[in-house]
């Protein structure tokens, strides 16, 4: 029972030419190409599998200002309204709606976390409302318990993943750009020091400008060029529920679990930060860097087994480029489900929410979150490669700001004045530093 996923039509030819190619059709990539075709650029999408198919449609759908780390708010707000003037712009419907998100807590120290939290937030002009126990206890009637206290975001909202990436992957078609699933990038070309073509496998694409959006297969693709970018990959096991409770809200945080509303009216059901970590030859290779990373999360990680090696994401072998690539041979991560997860996960969220006893299992599905040392995207074009920009390594926050992700990357490769100040994404501070600072949140 995968992850559900809406489908999208594929340009039938490639073309020979395109002003920019990107590469990977998750919901950055998608929104990236979105906003270059609106300013008039021929984009061409290539995607060694489906849009969405990874990432993009295996997460909780959470669009959020909440809690998030300084260097990535900035971005987290413009993506709240350009989610909603994507459905004006275009008359596609991604499931966005801002139902605001809430958060219980019978924790203290939670507590003043969120606390200081909204004290930061005010200063930005962020609004989000700490709750008292009566409060949070009241707006958290259906878990019919009692709360020490709570947080209410009402900006904050959610979106839904099997219809957001395709439904921009659409948006581009009508703006004439063109979408190629099944079409893996095998790496490019270079002339006179700099980016010349982009090479699929179905042919080589000629361009100047080339994004790579390729969520937990980047590090392995960039290796090829001699870049090192280092990229570590979460096993994040969830599941989704049929249709049947009522009194819930459409989106709340707990310790224990956290559940959303979907579009068919079920809902999704996760651990919050919860996974394994499947032991690669790149696990191995970027240990040293992400160990400020696994020092703060170490309690809700756990060792995983040989699912890493299998997928071949993480793999430090290079491959040619007229010979099928490990992108080939796993055209979509589809890794194991960590059973005891769903299991422990379900039985948490009935006792937290019994109305949720009214519903029956409807899918369970892993993926893989890519993530980087400091839980900060790499957002920037690559010095040593003019022409190449990198946009990867989103630690399980790229749903939300997607659109703004992909705004900036279109303003960086159009010389346009940036949405948001890009110096905090540049991956090339992986270079200076392998102890920078781990987000906060």
């Amino acid at each position: 029972m995968p992850a559900p996923l809406n489908r999208v039509a594929t340009t039938p030819e490639l073309p020979s030419t395109a002003d920019v190619v990107v590469i990977g059709g998750g919901i950055v990539g998608v929104f990236a190409a979105y906003y270059l075709t609106r300013r008039g650029l021929k984009v061409a999408l290539v995607e060694k599998g489906l849009i969405g198919a990874e990432q993009s449609s295996r997460n909780w759908g959470w669009c959020r200002q909440q809690n998030r780390d300084a260097r990535e708010l900035p971005m987290s707000t413009k993506s709240l309204d350009l989610w909603e003037r994507f459905a004006t712009e275009t008359g596609e419907d991604t499931g966005f709606r801002r139902c605001g998100l809430f958060y219980l807590s019978n924790s203290d120290d939670e507590l003043s976390g969120w606390a200081r939290w909204r004290d930061f937030a005010r200063s930005v002009g962020v609004t989000t409302h700490m709750l008292s126990s009566a409060e949070a206890t009241e707006r958290g009637r259906a878990t019919g318990a009692s709360w020490k206290g709570g947080v209410f975001s009402p900006t904050d909202g959610i979106a839904d993943p099997a219809s957001a990436a395709p439904a921009v992957a659409r948006a581009i078609l009508k703006l004439g750009g063109t979408v190629h699933q099944s079409c893996a990038a095998r790496g490019i070309d270079i002339e006179g020091g700099r980016l010349s073509g982009v090479v699929t496998e179905h042919g080589t694409i000629r361009t100047k400008i080339a994004i790579l959006a390729g969520g937990a297969w980047a590090s392995s693709f960039c290796r090829q060029l001699g870049i090192r970018f280092p990229q570590a990959s979460v096993r994040s096991s969830i599941l989704s529920v049929s249709p049947g409770a009522s009194g819930l809200p459409d989106a709340l945080h707990t310790s224990a679990v956290s559940v959303t509303r979907r579009g068919d009216g079920g809902y999704t059901l996760a651990i919050s930060g919860g996974g394994r970590v499947d032991l690669t030859p790149q696990q191995f290779r970027y240990a040293p860097q992400f160990l400020p990373m696994f020092v703060r999360r170490w309690r809700s990680l756990a060792l995983g087994g040989s699912e890493g090696f299998k997928s071949g994401h993480e793999t430090l072998a290079r491959w040619r480029l007229d010979a099928p690539t490990p992108m080939e041979r796993m055209r979509i991560l589809d890794p194991k489900v960590d059973q005891r997860t769903i299991q422990l996960t379900h039985s948490r969220a009935l006792e937290l929410l019994p109305a949720l006893r009214n519903t029956n299992v409807s899918a369970v599905w892993a993926g893989y979150v890519d993530s980087t040392p400091d839980g900060v995207p790499g957002i920037g074009e690559i010095t040593t490669v003019p022409g190449f920009i990198l946009a990867a390594g989103f630690s399980g926050h790229g749903f939300g700001i997607g659109p703004g992700a992909g705004h900036l990357i279109a303003d960086i490769a159009t010389g346009d004045t940036p949405i948001v100040d890009p110096r905090p994404y540049h991956p090339e501070r992986f270079e200076r530093s392998a102890w920078g600072k781990v987000a906060d949140f």
